[in-house]
C-alpha cells in the first residue's frame, strides 16, 4: 500500500515538473480581468433586478 501511494505522489510530483505556471504579471492581468468582470455582471443584475420591480410596482 505504501508503495503504491509513493508511486502515486512521484507521477503527481513528475506532472507537475511539465506546468506551465503563470508569471505574476500574467496572474495579475487575469485576477483584474475577474474583478471587472464582476463588478459588470453585478451592476447588469441590479440593473435588470431594478427594472422588473419597478414594473412589478406599476403593475401591481
Amino acid at each position: 500500500m505504501i508503495k503504491k501511494i509513493n508511486k502515486y505522489l512521484d507521477e503527481v510530483n513528475t506532472e507537475l515538473s511539465k506546468v506551465s505556471w503563470p508569471g505574476r504579471e500574467a496572474l495579475y492581468g487575469s485576477v483584474l480581468v475577474v474583478i471587472v468582470l464582476c463588478v459588470i455582471l453585478s451592476l447588469f443584475v441590479f440593473g435588470v433586478d431594478f427594472i422588473f420591480n419597478r414594473l412589478l410596482e406599476i403593475i401591481f
